[in-house]
């Protein structure tokens, strides 16, 4: 029978196991033949404490936290998630936006002081006849861009992997056409080589005054240092963060001090259902795998042989 490995707690009812791991040198690692994994770091030493793994089913989309050449070269097969977390990411993403616009947490923080004046100093915006850029037009990104639609926004997004009109009311552009246009920007791109740091001092400069800027993405995709330079200039309005670099901020970190930043700890796809679903999917390629059989979300393709 095969061990399969959960490296962070998960609710007890998912039948293929029914423990919680305690770290990565743990006994139900050492025997595993599959692992679910979240956002640990899979990297040669961890994989040398899985000896006997034949699968690493994750439970989301990013793979930058796998060391994919190491997996491919044991022979383990990495899949993931893709349609998992979706709509739980679309949905936070748009509350994010709606809370930085319309800065509610600077409201409530007046309201806590008993400042009065409420009205007054309230410097919200409408959304409506808005441009939202989105930084990356895959599920998550497209999904939003329909709920941004439905408030009336303008839609462009920029994707290199994505050719052509998409057919849906959004507007492809460069990624200069995106900074000049955009009143919000939310990104929902990969972290890789060609993307890290790719907001940066240079792009928020190009950024029109007064943006909105949302991330549930990765945390690397930004210079942090800038973006503070940019929020405290007034390039950037409100921000708005569910990932940061590093993860999870200290206490004492600026952009937690601030009344015109919201920093979520990486839980927009964290919901009941989205967990649920993740779990499910993770399981299923996990059943694949095991069976022989090639499962259907595998990422790293060189690792399979027919």
């Amino acid at each position: 029978m095969a061990i399969v490995h959960i490296d962070r707690p998960w609710p007890t009812d998912l039948a293929i196991a029914q423990h919680e791991a305690v770290g990565p040198g743990d006994e139900w690692l050492r025997g595993a033949q599959a692992a679910i994994g979240g956002n640990v770091v899979w990297d040669a030493a961890r994989f040398d404490q899985a000896p006997e793994l034949l699968v690493l089913a994750l439970t989301g989309i990013g793979v930058d936290h796998v060391d994919l050449d190491e997996a491919t070269k044991r022979g383990v097969l990495v899949t993931n998630t893709p349609d998992g977390p979706t709509v739980s990411t679309a949905e936070h993403a748009l509350a994010l936006i709606l809370a930085a616009a319309k800065e509610i947490p600077r409201a409530q923080g007046r309201l806590r002081n008993g400042t009065g004046d409420y009205a007054r100093l309230n410097r919200g915006i409408e959304l409506d006849g808005k441009t939202i850029g989105l930084y990356g037009y895959g599920r998550i990104s497209r999904r939003l861009a329909g709920y941004c639609r439905a408030l009336g926004m303008n839609v462009i997004a920029t994707d290199p992997f994505v050719e052509g009109d998409p057919g849906d009311g959004t507007t492809m552009v460069s990624f200069d056409e995106l900074l000049t246009g955009s009143d919000v920007l939310s990104l929902h791109a990969p972290l890789s080589s060609a993307s890290a740091g790719v907001f940066d001092e240079a792009a928020f400069a190009a950024c029109r005054d007064g943006l909105v800027f949302v991330n549930c993405a990765r945390g690397g995709l930004v210079d942090h240092q800038a973006l503070r330079g940019a929020i405290h200039s007034g390039k950037v309005s409100n921000a708005a963060l569910d990932v940061t670099d590093p993860e999870p901020l200290d206490a004492e970190h600026p952009l937690l001090q601030r009344d015109d930043v919201i920093v979520t700890p990486h839980i927009a796809s964290a919901t009941i259902e989205g967990r649920r679903r993740m779990l499910d999917m993770a399981a299923a390629n996990v059943v694949v795998a095991l069976q022989d059989e090639r499962p259907p979300n595998l990422f790293n393709k060189e690792a399979w042989s027919d």
